[in-house]
């Protein structure tokens, strides 16, 4: 069904679930209290430090860092997509999900219109390219081209190849008669509309790769030459159905039937995805002619732990691996690793398989480099790390990565690893400095409730206020004023509005519910942080007293924010244009302008400080 889910009911689904139950269908729950715990399904761990919360809505393991809803649950562990996490919540409850009425413009976690009709026609066309493979008089061609790329009509049945014939209405003459379906091919990318003629086939006289969606219908297609000419592979246009930013050529087959395969393998083209399955390497998927991006990451990571990305050794393919690493970067959690094989030049992976053999091709996969190993040679290529400009150069260039990558076991893992690049005498002091930039303290300082938590001493009020809230949201009915809260103009100081007007109405909302509420947002990652920083104190008296005293000096700053701002403008104006009240108010806020002058802007790389 068109259209996107209300916020309104996933707030209302993920209030009103049982997320221990939820959980407890997938892991075997302890009780322990009010909370739950169980050994971490996310690592391998002995001693349970798996937590589910019941009244927060909300699940964290205080080994690993893992830490979500009921919705995310099923995403990260269940491997489904976001939409499939609701709809089986939403089962499990005997509740229908309604969808709005799409808005022109408006963001939606749907397509735009219905989608039956184009999966409809996307199907009916894979049939027919399937068809022209076997029966059509010039698919020896393609036939021949299989057979010689050593592939069995069995593996080509498996992955529904087929063959898209010369001339420009074949598919045209098979499915397209009338204009409503004419239209419907136009929309699902299988004809091009062409100005004041007849629309004409998209694919001609090349093999066709059919792209299955995470449900296992088929999206789009993919279309390789068969002969010289350019381009080599053709995919379809973005439409409703399909998107080459989202979408990855094998991946449905590798995860189907609840299959959930020990790595990934990430590879440059169709034919090498069908060709190492002819191999038994059956979990390798392809990209659409696009680099590696943050969804691909995460879809990626929703089936498996482990990726390899794979790519030619040549200056080509080390790019196109840097753009890959730059993009996993905001998605290593821990328990996740992302390794790369590099290819001699000239053989891609069905050339190395077939001459080394699939145990052999395996090794490598095996020895593959690990992206901490990868991301540090390109980091120190070139740097003198003995001198202090060197050291220096080394953590101008590193912060913003590090930067990129959740706060956890992986950004210390990654601060301690550079750290080991410079003589023994300055590491500390290296990665110290890179802990104070990526806002999380050095490693080895202890964090309260998660590894990334900051030092007491360093975070701001606006920071601490938002996690208090977070943990426990009826302190916003402390809140009066919000814009009290917004006038201090401090980094946060939005995002901390934001959520007690929303806890203003919707005072019912728990940590679990509010972080889904946000899921998307540009606060997301923020709070998703914050989230899982235990509160400093845990008994209510003491966090409203906390919560008081930062509002309190959020509302002094504010305060002294407005009082620069007015000397400011009086000091622009002529002493002859001020009456004598404003001389007066001139000479008072002068006296302590000073002080005023000190206060921080409190902006900083995040937005809570």
């Amino acid at each position: 069904m068109a259209g996107r889910i209300p916020q309104s009911f996933i707030d209302d689904l993920v209030s009103g679930i049982d997320i221990a139950e939820v959980i407890e269908h997938y892991v075997p729950l302890k009780r322990a209290g009010k909370e739950f715990k169980a050994c971490c399904p996310f690592h391998d761990e002995k001693t349970p430090s798996f937590t589910v919360v019941p009244d927060k809505q909300f699940y964290h393991c205080f080994g690993c860092g893992a830490h979500g809803t009921a919705v995310g649950f099923l995403m990260d562990y269940a491997n489904m997509e976001f939409v499939e996490a609701v709809e089986e919540l939403a089962r499990r409850t005997g509740r229908e999900v309604p969808r709005e009425v799409p808005r022109e413009g408006g963001d939606e976690r749907g397509p735009r219109e219905d989608s039956e009709p184009l999966f409809e026609a996307l199907e009916r066309a894979n049939g027919y390219f399937r068809r022209q493979l076997r029966d059509h008089p010039a698919a020896a061609r393609a036939v021949d081209y299989l057979k010689g790329r050593g592939l069995s009509g069995e593996v080509a049945a498996e992955f529904q190849l087929g063959f898209a014939p010369p001339g420009w209405d074949g598919m045209l003459g098979a499915l397209g008669s009338g204009e409503s379906t004419r239209a419907t091919l136009i929309r699902a990318g299988l004809l091009v509309e062409r100005d004041g003629g007849r629309p004409y086939d998209r694919f001609r006289d090349r093999i066709t790769f059919p792209i299955h969606d995470s449900k296992g219908r088929v999206a789009g297609f993919g279309a390789r030459i068969i002969d010289g000419g350019e381009p080599k592979y053709l995919n379809s246009p973005e439409t409703p159905v399909f998107r080459k930013g989202r979408e990855l050529y094998g991946l449905w087959r590798a995860r189907r039937a609840g299959r959930r395969p020990k790595r990934l393998l990430v590879v440059e083209g169709y034919m090498d995805v069908v060709a190492l399955a002819q191999s038994g390497i059956d979990y390798a998927v392809a990209t659409l002619g696009t680099a590696a991006t943050g969804e691909h990451l995460q879809r990626l990571f929703r089936a498996v732990n482990d990726v390899v990305f794979c790519f030619d050794g040549d200056e080509a393919g080390r790019r196109a691996a840097w753009r890959a690493l730059e993009n996993a970067l905001p998605e290593m959690k821990a328990g996740r690793q992302v390794l790369f094989l590099f290819l001699p030049e000239g053989e891609d992976p069905d050339s190395i398989v077939r001459t080394e053999g699939r145990r052999a091709f395996e090794e490598r996969l095996d020895g593959a480099l690990p992206m901490s190993r990868f991301l540090l040679d390109r980091l120190t290529a070139g740097v003198d790390l003995q001198t202090p400009e060197g050291r220096a150069r080394l953590i101008d260039r590193s912060h913003p990565h590090i930067e990129r990558v959740p706060a956890g076991p992986y950004r210390r893992h990654l601060r301690m690893q550079l750290a080991e690049c410079v003589p023994v005498r300055y590491r500390g002091q290296l990665e110290t400095r890179l802990g104070e930039l990526s806002g999380d303290g050095p490693s080895s300082a202890p964090g309260r409730g998660h590894p990334g938590a900051r030092r007491r001493g360093s975070e701001s009020p606006v920071r601490r206020a938002v996690r208090m809230l977070l943990h426990e949201p009826s302190l916003a009915a402390e809140v009066h004023d919000v814009e009290t809260v917004r006038a201090a103009d401090l980094a946060g100081a939005e995002l901390l509005a934001g959520l007690i007007e929303t806890l203003h109405a919707r005072p019912d909302l728990t940590t679990g519910v509010l972080l889904e509420h946000y899921r998307g947002h540009e606060w997301a990652r923020w709070l998703d942080v914050l989230a899982h920083d235990e509160p400093v104190l845990s008994d209510p008296a003491g966090l409203r007293e906390e919560f008081a005293a930062c509002l309190q000096w959020m509302s002094h700053h504010a305060g002294r924010r407005r009082a620069q701002r007015r000397l400011d403008e009086l000091k622009r104006r002529h002493p002859s244009a001020l009456d004598a009240d404003e001389r007066r108010e001139l000479a008072e806020l002068a006296g302590g302008g000073s002080r005023a002058r000190q206060e921080p802007a409190g902006r900083d790389r995040g937005p809570t400080g």
